[in-house]
């Protein structure tokens, strides 16, 4: 008799825009299984300096359930997909190890489809072509893309300036265009568990209040204080962390530049435009079998949803 196949371990993926209600739902999920833990796949979220503009579970939203890869990066480093990818592997690795069931949460999609599928393998940019490269006007970049990769030069927008000069370097550096590294992805791990995913795609007006009434919220619960700490530490203003959504807005109302209306309402709006470009890359780029929920959350709807997660997660 031949052994029966071995069963993937399950994971579960609840994604979505800002302020759509998955970190509820999460929890919801984790105590459903009766052993879930939440690992975070937001990329605002890993920064300890950015706990209220990240809206970061506070430790009674966390309800007791574990939560790992939240807050436990310092702001002055460069956190990037590659490294949070190692991380999450690392942490549902464990979570299977102990008998739990990992339930990551988050909107960063690049994080989530890194660590699926994997990354192209480019290897390191020689840094004097990078310094070449990136010195020259997006127009003669992308002119000599034309030349050095035709193909690219068609796709990308010829005043695209970061996607142009980084088409550019791949080629000049490596002797192969960023198309051909792309095709060799690896590290992913979508084939080696049970995925139990689930979008959140709420109404889109719904969303935009959430948004804003969760901006008004933050500014009266200390992010002005979070933000003031953080300029006070000098760090290096292209830094990740310092250009989180909310960060450059109240960093001009603490400079004497606006007002703090109108740093809540600049706020209010990056939030509301990065939700609709999550909106429109979780609508468009997740497989067409991942699930999409498109109604509003309430607790009777987070209750349903996490039944319906565990079921799936038990039973495969």
């Amino acid at each position: 008799m031949s052994p029966s196949p071995r069963i993937a371990p399950p994971l579960a993926i609840i994604a979505g825009p800002t302020a759509s209600g998955k970190s509820a739902l999460a929890v919801a999920v984790a105590k459903a299984v009766g052993r879930g833990v939440v690992i975070n796949a937001d990329a605002s979220q890993v920064y300890a300096d950015l706990a209220i503009l990240s809206a970061r579970p506070s430790d009674d939203e966390m309800a007791g359930i574990p939560h790992h890869l939240f807050g436990h990066i310092d702001a002055a480093e460069a956190h990037n997909a590659v490294r949070w990818a190692d991380e999450a592997r690392a942490a549902i690795a464990a979570a299977h190890a102990a008998g739990d069931i990992p339930i990551l949460v988050g909107g960063t999609g690049l994080y989530l489809r890194t660590l699926l599928y994997g990354i192209a393998p480019v290897p390191e940019i020689d840094p004097e072509i990078r310094a070449a490269v990136r010195a020259l006007p997006v127009a003669d970049a992308h002119a000599a893309l034309a030349t050095d990769d035709p193909e690219a030069a068609v796709r990308l927008n010829p005043a695209d300036t970061t996607r142009v000069a980084r088409a550019l370097e791949v080629v000049r550096s490596t002797g192969r265009t960023l198309a051909s590294w792309q095709q060799a992805h690896d590290g992913g791990i979508a084939n080696r568990v049970t995925l139990a995913p689930l979008v959140l795609l709420p109404p889109r007006d719904w969303l935009r209040a959430r948004c804003n009434a969760r901006l008004v919220d933050m500014f009266a619960a200390g992010a002005i204080d979070e933000v003031e700490a953080l300029l006070a530490r000098g760090l290096e203003p292209d830094l990740p962390v310092m250009r989180a959504i909310g960060v450059p807005q109240i960093a001009a109302f603490l400079g004497g530049a606006t007002s703090r209306d109108d740093a809540l309402a600049a706020a209010q709006a990056a939030t509301r435009q990065y939700a609709k470009r999550q909106y429109t890359w979780f609508r468009n780029q997740p497989p067409p079998d991942w699930p999409r929920h498109t109604e509003s959350l309430n607790n009777d709807s987070v209750d349903e949803l996490a039944i319906i997660l565990r079921k799936r997660l038990l039973t495969g």
